[in-house]
């Protein structure tokens, strides 16, 4: 088991025992149930999150899946990138949004499947597009992708008990000293496990940079690539923006944050070519990153890691 899984399944296992310390404690308060009965609810949301998870993201982000005939360049891509990892071909999709981006979901390797959208297409060099794609399939083949699906309902779950207590349990039940407890701890739950969720994401994207860089993209491409989405995403008319919020936490960066990002990332490219080549990434790596404290803690609430730091991890892989 290698460290991301480990780390994904500590995370899994915490995240079931909320799951049935929340469903206990509704139960009991009701009145009704047995010990039993709390896992095996317990166990069925979590699976119920498990089936619905892709069906999600298809209606989020109006996923077209696609063909051989229809994209030959991408499908060789991804199919190339398939073989180096050893795993099955996944499927392929598109996304018709100009935010440029691409992600990758599914309930694991045998049923994975990869996105791009309009935008990234028309955005990125082919070796730059073959440097995500290797990040997306990477997520694919270290199954964080199913971590990620499985753990994200909790917090949802938390949050839609704090509501329903709070707005839809009528008067009297607001009135009670214990049903209140009840909300305020499903409050406190779900403000603790969305930050665990994020914590989750953000290592996985570590991981699936490196990953991109071991089937044989270069760390300047992917680098290259990180720095125009950051622009591109920066770029994109809001109402665009927001009708992908839901899906961002599965893109390769938070397009929400692009706007806040650039400045730094603008400083490594030092001839203002609009790439970061192998000397500006070999020079970062000897360089050290200093993060402001609001940066430090806006990263804390964010679903993807600073760029910078990703990218001074990048530099890490050149020669």
């Amino acid at each position: 088991m290698n460290s991301l899984t480990l780390r994904l399944s500590l995370l899994m296992g915490l995240f079931f025992v909320i799951v049935y310390a929340v469903v206990t404690t509704l139960m009991q308060y009701m009145g009704v149930g047995s010990a039993s009965a709390y896992i095996w609810i317990a166990l069925g949301i979590v699976f119920f999150q498990y089936l619905i998870g892709p069906k999600i993201i298809e209606w989020t982000m109006h996923v077209r899946y696609v063909t051989r005939e229809e994209a030959p360049g991408l499908y060789e891509i991804v199919e190339e990138l398939a073989q180096k990892a050893k795993i099955k071909m996944p499927r392929l999709a598109v996304s018709d949004t100009p935010v440029p981006n691409a992600f990758a979901f599914g309930r694991g390797v045998s049923d994975g499947r990869i996105c791009v959208t309009r935008g990234i297409v028309s955005l990125l060099s082919e070796d730059e597009l073959k440097a995500v794609l290797g990040h997306e399939l990477s997520h694919i083949r270290n199954h964080d992708v199913l971590f990620i699906t499985i753990l994200s309902v909790v917090p949802m779950v938390l949050y839609r008990i704090f509501i329903q207590i709070m707005y839809f349990g009528g008067g009297r039940r607001r009135d009670n000293g214990s049903t209140m407890l009840i909300a305020l701890g499903a409050l406190v739950l779900y403000f603790i496990t969305n930050l665990l969720v994020l914590y989750a994401s953000r290592i996985r994207e570590y991981f699936a940079d490196k990953g991109s860089v071991e089937l044989g993209n270069p760390p300047q491409n992917l680098a290259t690539a990180l720095y125009k989405l950051v622009y591109g995403a920066a770029r994109i008319p809001k109402e665009d923006m927001q009708a992908v919020e839901g899906a961002k936490a599965f893109f390769i960066n938070d397009v929400s944050n692009a706007r806040n990002e650039i400045h730094a990332l603008s400083e490594l490219d030092l001839d203002q070519s609009g790439t970061i080549d192998k000397y500006e990434l070999s020079r970062l790596k000897h360089s050290p990153i200093n993060l402001s404290a609001g940066s430090k803690l806006m990263e804390i609430f964010s679903t993807h890691p600073d760029m910078l730091k990703r990218i001074k991890q990048l530099s890490e892989y050149t020669a």
